[in-house]
């Protein structure tokens, strides 16, 4: 492991819950896809599971930023188990349901029940923004840190989900991520000494975090990002499939998330001279234009390099992401804001999916891919419109003693 990465594992405590939160993490990858790929496999309707996978998403997006806010106001642990519980129960209701053929209004009911998932990612966030505040070249290699654990769940977990759910049986994909979820969440609470502290109501005044004009920039330009990758996932399945080699589709999917990976363990290393915002702006524009390629896929080797390269963008993207959110966020609603911008990406997830699904029944699996190349085109035009937003944090007291901070290391930082 390079060095800067070495470092910020010196603080007690950061190895056990970034593994917790890796276990935690895998689910994020498994279910969506696990859905789609189980529903495929027993009805042969991928509008159906498409459909189901955007009803997961949207419920998560409902429920994400309340049990965040949740919290922030009452620690991990107290909240985190509870929606857990709520959360397995109800993907087991879903495989039954699924499995015994039963009416699709159950198969709805229970994936929106789902939706009070934790968010895992902003929880490990959290936890090393408690740790390393006021350090900021230690926090930007954490959040990197983030990004490349939540790429090697999506370079595994979709060849675990799909694999398992083509090879052995139908509902094993999301099986398995709900007993990930059960055991990740639960070994990350039991974890009391990184648990950040709990801020009393008091201090949550302004109401959600959301009314941040940067965050609102942010989620906005999230639910296009989420599109993109939801309709990628249901686009590559249909089309792996139509080439007469479905499984394949996790493999094609873990070459996608490999090109982040690698992108975001190099954005790690390097310690970035300016403000985020046009480093953002710069990362949503690649990612809308690394779809283009996909428009002209005819084999599956193809669209293996044209999503490794457009992989290159996310990671980075995120990690300033991340840096924005503590620009523009309180530190009393840190995981609340966090959790808005996984909400952005669930939405876009649950309307990329629904419509690649539909286009995907009604023109094939290679029209699907205009979907993904339409959101891109709006995601970068979000982020033009609203660069202004991103230029000016929130002058909040913490806001300003992190800016502080950073402007105290910049003189002795280089450009990369």
């Amino acid at each position: 492991m390079p060095s800067p990465y070495r470092a910020i594992f010196a603080a007690p405590g950061t190895l056990g819950f970034s593994v917790a939160g890796f276990l935690g993490r895998m689910p994020l990858s498994m279910m969506g896809i696990g859905i789609v790929t189980m529903i495929s496999q027993l009805t042969g309707r991928y509008g159906l599971a498409g459909a189901l996978s955007a009803t997961l998403a949207m419920s998560a997006a409902v429920l994400g930023p309340q049990i965040s806010r949740m919290v922030d106001r009452h620690g991990q642990r107290r909240v985190l188990r509870p929606a857990t519980l709520v959360a397995v129960a109800a993907a087991t209701g879903l495989l039954i349901c699924a499995q015994q053929g039963l009416a699709d209004w159950t198969l709805f009911v229970f994936s929106a029940a789902m939706g009070c998932v934790p968010s895992v990612g902003a929880m490990t966030r959290a936890r090393w923004a408690a740790i390393y505040r006021g350090s900021p070249r230690q926090l930007h290699t954490a959040y990197a840190l983030e990004s490349i654990i939540d790429e090697v769940c999506f370079i595994f977990g979709p060849i675990v989900s799909i694999g398992l759910s083509t090879i052995w049986f139908p509902e094993a994909g999301p099986l398995l991520a709900a007993l990930f979820l059960l055991a990740g969440v639960w070994w990350l609470t039991a974890q009391r000494a990184t648990e950040p502290q709990p801020h009393p109501a008091g201090e949550h005044t302004g109401g959600s975090a959301l009314r941040s004009p940067g965050l609102q920039v942010l989620v906005a330009a999230f639910v296009a990002t989420g599109a993109i990758f939801g309709a990628a996932d249901v686009v590559t399945v249909a089309f792996a499939e139509e080439e007469g080699h479905k499984a394949a589709a996790s493999v094609v999917l873990a070459v996608y998330a490999l090109g982040s990976c690698l992108a975001g363990t190099v954005f790690g290393l390097l310690h970035l001279k300016g403000g985020p915002s046009r480093r953002w702006v710069l990362g949503v524009c690649a990612m809308a234009v690394s779809m283009i390629p996909l428009q002209l896929a005819g084999s599956l080797p193809f669209l293996a390099v044209a999503l490794f390269v457009a992989g290159l963008a996310i990671a980075p993207t995120m990690v300033t992401t991340m840096a924005l959110v503590e620009a523009h966020v309180p530190r009393s609603k840190l995981t609340e804001g966090m959790s808005w911008t996984g909400t952005g990406l669930a939405v876009g997830v649950a309307l990329g999916s629904s419509a690649a699904g539909w286009v995907v029944d009604a023109h094939g699996a290679a029209a699907g891919y205009a979907v993904p190349g339409i959101a891109g085109v709006l995601a970068a035009v979000v982020a033009f419109l609203g660069y202004s937003r991103l230029r000016r944090p929130v002058p909040t007291r913490e806001g300003q003693r992190e800016r502080d901070a950073q402007q105290s290391e910049q003189p002795d930082q280089h450009v990369a």
